[in-house]
């Protein structure tokens, strides 16, 4: 029986067995510290973007409406990137892996340090397209660690991939919030009309060099790992690879049609929760700065970047430290399925803590001691919320027909992910300046669209099979 015969509701295994395979964590340690260019690329401008839209003018002066542009720019990564990286995904099913993420890193690093260039909203854009473009790495690496791991050892690692991203989302807006204009921070070290021309470089520096260092890491150490262009035979622990592995069906040795793939049940389920998630998720973490930095008068913090920045880093330290120590266990004790059940649906007191926070505030008149612990409240139900991303990118690689098209699985997955989040943060940063420039629902309407998505999640989870361990 194959994946594609399999009804929604029957168990797949996910530890078969008592031993588990040796990790190769020399590959593996190359392909997450690469995990680390998104995030970088992709948050370190979020402490800083409503401020430099402010600034070029582009608004009119008009604060309401910076929600609108900032959206605009945050959104066009994932936007180019859906539209791009099933494509990418699909070429490391026949090219391999390795030549795809190494263009991918080279060109995070162009458009990284165009973006600290850019002076214009056009120039903003297009840095921003490039990035999307180029980065079709996220669902290529995913099939690498596919590729690297078995039915024994898969929780352990994919578990590590949202604390890598974790990482990635504590270090980028730390440095972007307190790396921004510094000539106004370290006048005598920062001098000249560059760094007045161009406030934002510095951040974006080193976000581009990280990248390119990663670059030059890979493309000396990183070993291909597409079964067929290593030579290995896939492992017989692929979700549709039930025979011997002596005598492998012939359909195993190159990728399944996308037409099938599209059709099978089985394969298209996780995918949509995990681009559902992805939505929602995005326009959270979009909307916590957007709301952090907004003037108290209409319903924000007020708060300026370094402390958002400082805040968004917290909230990855202690994300990080969650996914990696206690998810694989906790994916063994609750089962993948009821974990994600009950992690999703932490999104709803992270959601309605905005609203609670806007009403402190404005009655107050200022951020006190209430408001923090308000955010470290938020903070947890966040981290909470996160432990389902594991339990998604388990569920997508399982679905796979076979080790040979993963990458078009992923790419499949990651597609409709980036288009979520190419959705997502447009959508919750225009219902935020729409609620507040019309007071449309007291200036609350995308706090209940927010809830509305989440219900939808909720419905959606209980259609996924069970993920549990076979004796």
């Amino acid at each position: 029986m194959t994946s594609h015969d399999r009804c929604p509701d029957e168990e797949i295994p996910l530890l078969q067995g008592k031993t588990k395979t040796p990790l190769p964590w020399s590959q593996l340690s190359l392909v997450l510290t690469s995990l680390l260019a998104e995030p970088f690329a992709s948050a370190y401008i979020f402490p800083f973007i409503n401020q430099l839209i402010g600034e070029l003018g582009i608004t009119g002066g008009d604060d309401r409406k910076i929600g609108y542009y900032a959206g605009l720019i945050e959104s066009l990564f994932f936007v180019t990137q859906a539209l791009t990286t099933w494509q990418w995904s699909r070429l490391s099913d026949f090219i391999g892996r390795r030549p795809v993420i190494l263009t991918g890193l080279l060109g995070l690093t162009v458009s990284t340090f165009a973006f600290g260039l850019s002076r214009t909203l056009g120039t903003l854009i297009i840095s921003r397209c490039i990035a999307g473009v180029l980065n079709g790495n996220i669902g290529v690496m995913k099939s690498m660690l596919g590729d690297l791991t078995d039915h024994t050892n898969m929780a352990k690692v994919f578990t590590l991939v949202p604390a890598i991203f974790a990482v990635g989302l504590t270090i980028a807006p730390l440095f972007g919030g307190a790396l921004a204009k510094p000539q106004d921070r370290w006048p005598d070290i920062f001098q000249g009309e560059f760094w007045a021309m161009y406030p934002y470089f510095l951040p974006s520096l080193v976000a581009g060099c990280f990248t390119l260092l990663t670059f030059f890491i890979c493309a000396i150490f990183l070993k291909e790992s597409l079964p067929s262009k290593t030579g290995k035979r896939p492992p017989s622990d692929s979700p549709a690879n039930e025979n011997p592995p002596e005598n492998p069906p012939t359909s195993d040795a190159q990728p399944v049609p996308m037409s099938t793939i599209l059709k099978t049940y089985s394969v298209m389920l996780p995918i949509i929760n995990y681009g559902l998630l992805g939505l929602i998720d995005i326009g959270i973490f979009v909307l916590l700065p957007l709301f952090c930095s907004s003037p108290i008068e209409i319903g924000g913090l007020g708060l300026p970047p370094p402390i958002i920045g400082t805040f968004l880093a917290v909230f990855g330290i202690v994300d990080g430290s969650v996914q990696a120590l206690f998810c694989a266990t906790l994916i063994e004790w609750l089962g993948a399925k009821m974990l994600f059940s009950w992690a999703i649906l932490f999104f709803y007191p992270a959601i309605l803590l905005f609203p609670i926070m806007s009403a402190v505030v404005t009655a107050q008149g200022t951020v006190g001691p209430t408001i923090g612990i308000l955010l470290v409240m938020q903070l947890i139900s966040l981290v909470l919320m996160d432990l389902a991303f594991p339990v998604i990118f388990i569920f997508v690689t399982k679905a796979a027909p076979n080790k040979q098209s993963l990458g078009s699985v992923n790419g499949l997955g990651q597609s409709l992910v980036s288009t979520a989040r190419a959705i997502g943060p447009a959508l919750t940063t225009s219902l935020f300046a729409a609620s507040k420039e019309y007071n449309i629902l007291g200036g609350n309407l995308v706090y209940v669209i927010l809830a509305i998505l989440t219900t939808f999640l909720v419905i959606l989870s209980r259609r996924l099979p069970a993920l549990k361990d076979e004796e």
